[in-house]
């Protein structure tokens, strides 16, 4: 078969795909005009790859793998292809030639907004690894028009626009109009010939669109198959020809929003039931579409579990148990207690949270009324549950007191359930999964979480890259642990220095990015101390936020004590409905613009809270940081991936023992990180007879600052602005921000001190990056391929 290659060079696909594919001559192209070609020609490289991976996959009669996740977080995608393929070095000299910037073009690319936060930069990371590993995989989720929303800011409160990322055609996907599969909601069910037909009251289509995921160099090429939701019957003629053209567009108005918007406001009952509908189309599209693939090589759905494994990521796809059974019993006939069996000898569950409002439950009325016959396999596979239990006097129960419990549901129907961190599984056991735990106690493993190299290393940070492929040789890229090589080179002081010019560059290059996009200065000479996460309390932005007022005010009243210069830099989206985070957001936002309008403090500390957190531009921030914030209440952040990367990037933490950065602890070692707080058991501990107000009456660093805030200082405009965070901290501080704020107010001036020694910081920051290689989601992967999916590579000793 011919194919791109044919071609001599880049260069003369790049001028095909303008001419042919863009349409546009090269004196009147844009930017954009040129990155779609360049983005078309770097797809074309990537094609007989992906074909031959699925030519060896059928002749091997390998098992596959399909991950279902409501979110991926992929980021922009044409300068990870360009590199990947080898090919930055081409395409830069390309298009220079025809006098047009590559980083220019690259950066036109708008980044996918198909995610939010860990959850989907998890699943975009191990895509990569799957891919690099030679595993067969799809990736199953949704293709929304506009996903998350573009975030900006309005005298400190966030605002919420539609992401425009499809603006533009996105070159890297197929449009498969061929693969489309029903989904239906609401109806009845009847019983016929003994077994249940459900006849839904609606139904729209899910059509495909694949998009290449390539590993290191193509020598592999998985898919990420997205879903689109389309009417049955796009247009209604009849009333339109009545003039009613609301009524006449209201088929596609319906199908559309489905597809429409990633996480849409659940706070009422239109918003839950769109909600429930998003996870069931794309999770019934997907487990369709696996069926189908399995069923044209394999005429027995008994044999699925020997060749399919399914990773549910959260509890999102769920409602897959249910739905398998389904296709199961009234598609092919299979008794329930044996599509049960089959169904729970694919799927497996990956849990994320401990905390019980993110464990989703649906209204039992809801439920019934748009998957009515979901409903009743709910109820058999709870009766299920009840059996397993026996003699235990087991409390766990799917549907229980009006709601189906989404966790239980998940955790009884997967084969395996896994923690994503050594603390996180062991809480599992002990607190929210105690009672199934007892009732099933082989079932939960961890596989604690990694972050593919390809993109948190080698693409978003070159120096470094240089530098470590100068000193250990190119091998780290797909075997992160070699690494630790460079270890005994942090008592080199000749390797520090060239490490910490890598930081220094890659922090000129930071303080040029903040002074063209937010119009402030900053010193790179200062400590960039960064948090950037999704807000959320239990991730305690607002201690944060308190510590920085704090210092601000100690630096006030003695500004000559050789303070040491800080960046102190928030960035990330609170759920539009979640008002507790936007009024958290927006007095950080305030206390911003108070220190940095302050003479006194002057280049002595600076706040910044860029818009729009995004995969990009943590790929500005993360090599850039010398401080990585990672300060959850302990025992409720379940891994967090953001403190790997900062890690890896050479920035030292500053964190709690919550998830990850336990083990981060473990690895780097206890001189080499920051850790402060209650442990996860101190914690609950604590919980009786708490009151925030006396750990703020026992510390007057802290009480200054609130007393401030109700004061309005930091809002003289509105001095009542910020009292509403002060009321939920005072009646409700669950995370207990109060309770750690002084031990973390301490750590923060041991930080200080060890900034101050240059040379021994520089020396824990090599450390953090040598010790960092075990976070590969590479390493993750293997696991899963080994504990869960009993999955082999097709790359043999490539992989």
């Amino acid at each position: 078969m011919k194919d791109c290659t044919d071609m001599n060079t880049l260069a003369e696909a790049i001028d095909f795909h303008l001419a042919y594919t863009v349409g546009k001559t090269a004196d009147a192209a844009s930017v954009t005009d040129w990155r779609l070609a360049l983005s078309r020609a770097v797809r074309d490289r990537l094609i007989l790859p992906w074909f031959e991976a699925t030519r060896r996959t059928y002749a091997q009669n390998n098992k596959r793998v399909y991950y279902l996740s409501i979110e991926y977080l992929l980021g922009r995608i044409l300068e990870d292809a360009t590199r990947n393929l080898g090919l930055e070095d081409e395409a830069r000299e390309a298009l220079a030639a025809r006098g047009i910037d590559f980083a220019e073009v690259v950066h036109d690319e708008p980044d996918a907004a198909l995610g939010n936060g860990g959850l989907g930069r998890l699943a975009a990371c191990f895509l990569d690894s799957l891919s690099c590993l030679g595993i067969p995989a799809y990736g199953y989720g949704i293709r929304y028009a506009h996903g998350l929303f573009r975030q900006s800011f309005d005298q400190g409160r966030q605002v919420e626009m539609a992401e425009e990322w499809l603006r533009h055609q996105h070159n890297w996907e197929f449009e498969r109009a061929e693969c489309v599969y029903d989904i239906g909601f609401g109806g009845d069910v009847r019983e016929q010939g003994g077994r249940a037909v459900w006849t839904p009251g609606e139904v729209v289509d899910a059509q495909a669109y694949d998009t290449p995921v390539p590993g290191w160099r193509a020598r592999w090429v998985n898919t990420l198959r997205l879903w689109s939701a389309k009417p049955k019957r796009a247009f209604d003629l009849e009333p339109f020809n009545r003039g009613e053209y609301m009524q006449a567009a209201a088929p596609e108005v319906f199908a559309e929003s489905i597809s429409r918007v990633l996480y849409p406001d659940d706070s009422t009952e239109t918003g839950r039931t769109l909600r429930l509908k998003q996870e069931y189309f794309f999770t019934s599209a997907s487990l369709q579409d696996l069926l189908r693939r399995f069923l044209a090589h394999n005429p027995d759905p008994r044999a699925l579990p020997a060749q399919v494994a399914i990773q549910m990521n959260d509890t999102h796809p769920a409602i897959a148990g249910p739905e398998l059974v389904r296709l199961l019993t009234d598609g092919h006939g299979i008794a329930f207690d044996e599509a049960f069996d089959i169904a729970r000898a694919t799927l497996n569950y990956t849990n994320h949270t401990l905390l019980p409002e993110a464990l989703e439950s649906w209204e039992t009325r809801l439920m019934a009324a748009v998957l009515p016959r979901h409903m009743q396999i709910i109820e058999r596979i709870d009766a299920r549950l009840r059996k397993d239990a026996g003699a235990r006097k087991a409390t766990s129960r799917i549907v229980e007191n009006g709601k189906v419990n989404m966790g239980t549901l998940a955790f009884t129907c997967a084969n395996r359930v896994n923690g994503v961190s050594a603390l996180h599984t062991d809480l599992m056991k002990r607190t929210v999964f105690a009672d199934l735990h007892g009732i099933y106690p082989d079932r939960i493993l961890n596989e604690t979480n990694g972050v593919t190299p390809r993109r948190w290393l080698h693409g978003c940070n070159p120096g470094l890259r240089r530098l470590l492929d100068e000193t250990i040789g190119e091998a780290w890229v797909c075997d992160l642990e070699r690494l630790a090589a460079i270890a005994p080179l942090a008592d080199d002081a000749a390797f520090r220095a060239r490490f910490m010019q890598v930081k220094a560059a890659n922090k000129r290059r930071l303080a040029d990015w903040v002074r063209a996009e937010l119009g402030v200065a900053i010193s790179p000479e200062a400590m960039f101390d960064i948090q950037i996460k999704r807000i959320h309390e239990y991730k305690r932005q607002l201690m944060n936020a308190l510590e920085t007022a704090a210092l601000a005010n100690a630096i006030r009243r003695d500004p000559e004590a050789g303070w040491t210069p800080r960046v102190k830099i928030f960035g990330g989206k609170a759920a539009p409905a979640y008002h507790d985070a936007k009024n958290i957001i927006r007095l950080i936002n305030d206390i911003a613009a108070t220190v940095n309008a302050d003479p006194v403090i002057g280049d002595r500390l600076k706040v910044l809270y860029p818009p729009n957190y995004n995969v990009s531009m943590a790929e500005i921030l993360i090599p850039a940081a010398d401080l990585s914030e990672q300060i959850s209440t302990a025992g409720k952040e379940a891994s967090g991936t953001g403190n790997m990367k900062f890690a890896l990037n050479g920035a030292v933490t500053i964190g709690t023992l919550d998830g990850a950065n336990v083990e981060i602890r473990d690895h780097v070692g206890d001189d080499n990180i920051y850790i402060f707080g209650m442990t996860a058991d101190e914690v609950e501990a604590a919980r009786a007879g708490y009151a925030a107000q006396d750990h703020i009456d026992r510390s007057p660093v802290l009480k200054e600052v609130i007393d401030q805030i109700r004061e309005g200082v930091y809002s003289p405009d509105e001095p009542t602005r910020h009292w509403p965070v002060l009321e939920k901290l005072l009646r409700d501080d669950y995370f207990m921000v109060a309770a750690d704020f002084d031990a973390y107010w301490a750590a923060q001036r041991r930080v200080d001190q060890g900034f101050a020694d240059r040379d021994g910081w520089a020396r824990k920051a090599v450390l953090n990056t040598a010790h960092s290689g075990w976070f590969s989601s590479d390493r993750t992967i293997r696991g899963y391929a080994r504990d869960i999916w009993q999955v082999r590579s097709l790359l043999g000793d490539r992989a």
